[in-house]
């Protein structure tokens, strides 16, 4: 019998850099997941859900209000939960900890601390990719998005999003959970999934070691 396929991802970075659009891509990959002959439920997830408020666009586990601190910790602590329950299951996350870190620092100079969280993650085989693009890049990106988003006004501020990669990389750099690098400059989501495929197959990223 093959080893069982059960790669756990986290896709971090700013806004325009292309992490649902890989996280789609990453779920169908056969060099990820296994060849599907038929679709089902993709075990993807995401701290970007608004989920603590009752109207669109409100606020959810990275944007939350300093007095909805206990709620999003206790959501952290749900979801680590979860994976150590279904530690034999692949999961792919579309931002998460350090998103809610970057956020939180830049919005209300507060630092939370989740080594507590990479210390479980890292238990479960957690790998990290970080989606970057060049800062020339960022104005394409946003005239692309703008044809479909519900929202534009999220986009005006292309040198914020600069501002948060920045920071992001840091964040990166000073994780515990193993971590690559992926460039979507050339919006190319197809080259951007093989390229985490690779690195996840050389990192031993695709399996669940016993």
């Amino acid at each position: 019998m093959a080893e069982k396929l059960c790669p756990k991802v986290i896709l971090e970075g700013t806004r325009l850099t292309l992490k649902t659009e890989i996280a789609f891509a990453l779920n169908e990959h056969p060099r990820v997941v296994g060849p599907r002959k038929y679709r089902y439920h993709s075990p993807l997830i995401s701290a970007e859900w608004c989920a603590f408020t009752n109207f669109p666009w409100g606020r959810g586990l990275i944007n939350f209000d300093p007095d909805e601190e206990a709620l999003a910790m206790e959501t952290y602590r749900t979801w680590v939960h979860l994976f150590e329950l279904q530690r034999y299951y692949s999961w792919i996350v579309d931002r998460f900890h350090l998103s809610t870190i970057m956020y939180q620092w830049m919005t209300y100079h507060k630092k939370y601390d989740f080594d507590w969280l990479e210390e479980r993650l890292l238990s479960l085989n957690f790998r990290l990719v970080f989606c970057t693009r060049s800062a020339e890049s960022f104005q394409t990106a946003r005239a692309e998005r703008l044809k479909i988003s519900g929202n534009p006004a999220q986009y005006d501020d292309l040198g914020k999003f600069m501002a948060e990669q920045a920071y992001m990389r840091e964040l990166v750099a000073a994780s515990r959970l193993p971590s690559v690098e992926v460039d979507v400059s050339d919006n190319d989501v197809t080259h951007a999934a093989a390229a985490i495929a690779d690195w996840l197959q050389e990192s031993s990223g695709l399996y669940m070691p016993d």
